[in-house]
């Protein structure tokens, strides 16, 4: 009971603040996160009453599957974005950008940091400041997917900017396992080569591999129904499947061998929306489904925040540089690249 009245009320305290957010012209995502915070266990569930709010962490970190499952069905959604007659126009544009604002990015934030580090000394070690560099690539898809969704947008702009966010993914786990390799070498003095250069790489094909290969199950199971219910019913499994097999993990000749949620759903949906000609629909009534999870899964996520950590001023100041260069990062470099590719001027 206890966990279903934390459900009911993150959905309602999500909800709720998203009137508000409307009012103060911002994204209902932003009043989600902030739901998430209220009823997260550093305020609401500081009063230790099980069912008005998430009493510790632990009660949020319970509700993980709910946040899985919605993972999947945002990078789903996005994976519907990659139809080949559209990519043939902005493929490459797509490309260059996911790139090199990934990439300029890290580079931006690990010059600042590193240079904190250097006044500041081991209150952000040289390791942290590599690795928090890394992080600063990975641009989250569910928040980019949700206002764009919100305000309805459409045009130039929007059609190039979620591949870009899905293209961003894979980017950023390259980057950061090897500035993670670069920052474990720095702490034990040994490099290594596997988890720095092979794992990612494994971790992207076998992701789109496994994303491929689902999406053809899919593809074809769905030709078997006609219904509209049914064969929505089919894509909710499809999706709940793969994210299941997504988290299998398994070693091959010394090789640590995951995937990636993302990625896999995201080829799941690519696959289908190619090869599919009534995808459309089926996308359109799975989108509606699962607005609720997305709300579950902001909410959740604003709850995890630990607002402890905001006692030590000087992390409070670390953290306001790191957003400030991360901002700067993400819009130059995006800006550039775009030039440097001939885009429209809107974009």
């Amino acid at each position: 009971m206890e966990i279903l009245l934390c459900i009911s009320i993150a959905l309602a305290a999500g909800l709720a603040m998203s009137r508000l957010m409307k009012v103060l012209g911002l994204p209902a995502v932003t009043g989600y996160l902030i739901s998430g915070i209220l009823v997260g266990p550093f305020c609401l569930g500081a009063l230790g009453i099980n069912g008005l709010g998430f009493v510790s962490l632990e009660a949020v970190e319970g509700l993980g599957i709910i946040s899985d499952v919605a993972l999947g069905f945002i990078a789903f959604a996005i994976g519907n974005e990659f139809r080949l007659s559209e990519l043939k126009h902005i493929g490459k544009q797509a490309l260059v950008i996911g790139i090199f604002q990934a990439v300029f990015t890290t580079l931006l934030v690990d010059a600042v940091l590193i240079g904190i580090h250097f006044i500041i000394g081991d209150k952000l070690p040289l390791s942290t400041a590599i690795i928090l560099g890394a992080i600063a690539s990975a641009t989250a898809p569910a928040a980019t997917l949700m206002v764009v969704r919100q305000y309805k947008a459409k045009g130039k702009l929007t059609d190039l900017l979620l591949p870009v966010v899905a293209l961003d993914d894979a980017v950023g786990l390259i980057v950061f396992s090897v500035s993670f390799g670069i920052a474990r070498a720095m702490t034990t003095s040994q490099i290594d080569v596997v988890s720095i250069a092979v794992e990612p790489l494994v971790e992207i094909v076998g992701s789109l591999l496994l994303g491929f290969v689902m999406g053809l199950v899919f593809s074809f199971a769905e030709r078997f129904f006609h219904s509209n219910s049914k064969r929505l019913s089919l894509a909710v499994t499809a999706v709940i499947l793969t994210v299941a097999l997504s988290q299998i993990q398994f070693e091959v000749l010394g090789v640590h061998v995951h995937f990636s949620t993302l990625l896999v759903c995201m080829m799941l949906a690519t696959v289908f929306c190619n090869i599919c000609d009534f995808s459309p629909e089926i996308m359109d009534r799975t989108d509606k489904w699962t607005y609720p999870l997305f709300i579950l899964f902001f909410v959740l996520s604003g709850a995890e925040l630990d607002l402890s950590i905001l006692s030590d001023i000087v992390v409070i100041g670390i953290g306001v540089v790191y957003i400030l260069s991360r901002s700067l990062g993400k819009y130059f470099g995006a800006s550039l690249s775009a030039k440097m590719t001939n885009c429209d001027g809107s974009i």
